[in-house]
């Protein structure tokens, strides 16, 4: 059985990830000639949308074989609005090829990723792309992935940098000086190595590379290749390198046990839900169980991707990855079979929400429609529809988001859908310790009484929620109703924004075994909640980013009073060479169009990066209070006129 290895490629944006990707298609003979992202012919960037725009907005894989090996080579978006595109797809990978350019260096969206690659443990080959260009400076670069990671090892060396003739040569593995650089970063794994070289002073060829294959697979060391993917430079070591050194996260098992992460939908089957298999094998017409929905779906079709190109192949095995068709329950996140060992990464979180609105109100339920297909392929859309107020909303990473969203629903679904201008998601937390009651005994038939016991949580602890209530008193049938209405009531507090960072526990409460209609827990729920929120009151919370930025250092009396004006909080500058450094903690609210506004003040010469950093206090009259959805729970007599209303209908 060949080994299988899935490759992500990850890059910010415009260091040519994509042209990284074709480059190793067509070094392996899966292309006759390698597409272009200017031309819109690239393999991987095949919506319409990608082709116009020249970016990648969606992970796409492609799959070859090389060397014996089968690689799985996943490309993923670059641009920081399309985050949770790669989110997604870390989680499954044997290893990251993280795409920096010679020129511009470590970027911003560079810094995060390889922080949460890092912190995953995954194993991650750093390709330094661009070593043709004027300006290319891969000591720079090596200087600054060191910052990040200490176990760099520069596995080649380039020569005629900054050319169009530039070249690369990987180092022999008899190299002294590797070797000496070699061992010293694998000695913390591997005594034996350590202590073959102490002892002769080299080590076989032989030696060193079952080390640095282990080394590379554990996430040990990470090796640092160069070339020019424009040129073809450096993609054949890169190949014979990730074949050679590469080796597969987990060993192949009989026991089915997979994880779908990543829905899409094709015009003809319908949701084709894609699975990493991580253990034992699904076949055509095989019944698999879906833990979202509870419920057992059969497999229609099996088929293996390469771009928009697919192959039906019956079945897929531990270790492959492929798109599964008929599971229509099917949801991101997913466990087939026994719990599989997936790699939760965090590199999206949408801050900002918009309205989208229909050009005729009789789109407006295609619309809901084809938002609710987009929200199951990128569930932090997080579509919802106000029915009272006939609004629709979404969560977005970016600007750049809306305009891809707008292209997608004219090419997909034949709809014209504007957006509002986006608001800052604020939230709320309990302000204290309280409690929260609701006796639903009226008007007959009902009976549920409900008492629960709210506390404040460490920021960014989210809801822990808890029952103390035995059986007699509640059935567990009806607190499994009330544990999944309490997250839905937490959806909109005193100030209509999330409510966050608490514990809520059921301390006590009643059935009645005659009144008790099974929906009677679902209605009075968000009525306990609620009194429980005007007990302990809530406090407004608001989104904050990390920034980073230099610039020149006359620029930075401005700079700092910008700072303030934003409420930001700053480390004291550093000055170095006519340019200053300097971190900031500021708003969102505050710091939405602050690229812009520095661009201007430095005449473009200034850099900016940012990430998010967490949720804190703001007080009410700097923050903002949100528009309610629906009837409100604190309304009681309406709220169970409502919910009656809906559950008869």
């Amino acid at each position: 059985m060949a080994k299988i290895c899935n490759i992500g490629i990850v890059a910010h944006v415009d260091a040519g990830k994509t042209t990284v990707t074709e480059q190793l298609l067509y070094a392996a003979g899966q292309l006759r000639a390698a597409g272009s992202v200017d031309s819109g012919t690239a393999q991987t960037d095949f919506l319409a949308v990608e082709r116009a725009r020249g970016i990648s907005v969606r992970a796409s894989t492609a799959t070859f074989s090389y060397h014996g090996t089968q690689v799985n080579l996943i490309d993923t978006p670059g641009h920081v609005d399309f985050a949770g595109e790669v989110e997604r797809s870390l989680g499954i990978l044997d290893c990251a090829v993280l795409v920096v350019s010679a020129v511009e260096g470590v970027q911003a969206q560079t810094e995060i990723l390889l922080e949460t690659l890092l912190a995953a443990g995954t194993s991650t080959v750093v390709f330094i792309n661009k070593i043709d260009r004027a300006g290319s400076d891969v000591d720079g670069v090596l200087a600054q992935l060191r910052r990040f990671c200490q176990h760099v090892l520069p596995c080649e060396e380039a020569s005629r940098e900054g050319g169009r003739d530039c070249g690369v040569r990987l180092h022999p593995l008899a190299d002294p000086a590797f070797q000496d650089e070699a061992v010293t970063l694998l000695s913390d794994g591997d005594e034996d190595l350590m202590e073959a070289y102490l002892t002769d002073g080299t080590v076989s060829e032989a030696m060193l590379q079952t080390a640095l294959q282990q080394g590379v697979s554990e996430g040990r060391v990470m090796p640092v290749l160069y070339g020019s993917a424009l040129c073809g430079v450096g993609i054949h070591e890169l190949l014979d390198f990730l074949v050679t050194y590469l080796q597969p996260k987990e060993a192949a098992s009989d026991v089915l046990s997979g994880v779908i992460y990543k829905i899409t939908h094709d015009p003809v089957m319908g949701k084709l839900a894609h699975v990493r298999m991580y253990g034992g094998v699904i076949r055509n017409r095989d019944s698999v169980y879906l833990p979202s929905a509870d419920k057992t779906e059969k497999v229609t079709q099996i088929r293996k991707l390469s771009g928009a190109r697919h192959i039906d192949v019956g079945e897929v095995t531990a270790g492959d990855i492929a798109a599964l068709c008929g599971l229509t329950s099917a949801r991101i996140g997913d466990v087939i079979g026994s719990d599989a060992a997936v790699r939760r990464c965090s590199l999206a979180t949408p801050l900002l929400q918009v309205q989208a609105i229909p050009s005729a109100s009789e789109q407006l339920y295609p619309l809901i429609a084809a938002l609710e297909e987009l929200t199951e392929e990128d569930p932090l859309l997080e579509m919802e529809f106000a029915p009272q107020e006939q609004e629709i909303h979404i969560k977005i990473t970016g600007m750049i988001q809306l305009e891809i969203l707008t292209a997608l629903l004219k090419e997909r679904y034949n709809l014209d859908v504007s957006f509002s201008p986006p608001t800052v998601i604020y939230k709320e937390t309990p302000s204290k310790a309280g409690e929260g009651f609701e006796a639903y005994t009226m008007p007959k038939p009902c009976w549920a009484v409900i008492r629960l016991a709210i506390e404040p949580a460490p920021r960014g602890s989210g809801l822990a929620y808890s029952s103390i209530v035995p059986n007699n008193d509640i059935f567990y049938r009806y607190q499994n109703h009330i544990e999944t209405a309490v997250p839905r009531a937490l959806k909109q507090g005193l100030y209509n924004w999330e409510v966050t960072d608490l514990k809520v526990t059921l301390i006590g409460g009643e059935h009645h075994t005659i009144h008790t209609h099974p929906m009677d827990f679902f209605l009075a729920t968000p009525m306990a909640v609620m009194n429980g929120l005007q007990n302990t009151g809530t406090t407004l919370l608001e989104p904050m980013v990390r920034m980073r930025l230099s610039a020149q250092e006359d620029c930075l009396g401005k700079v700092i009073g910008d700072m303030i004006a934003m409420r930001g909080e700053f480390d004291s500058p550093v000055v170095h060479g006519g340019t200053f450094t300097m971190e900031a903690r500021v708003p969102v609210a505050t710091s939405l169009d602050y690229a812009v506004r520095l661009a201007v003040l430095t005449s473009g010469k200034g850099v900016l990066s940012t990430r998010f950093d967490g949720y804190q206090e703001c007080p009410l009259e700097l923050g903002a209070v949100a528009k309610r959805r629906g009837v409100n729970p604190l309304d009681r007599a309406k709220w169970i006129l409502s919910q009656r209303n809906a559950l008869m209908g």
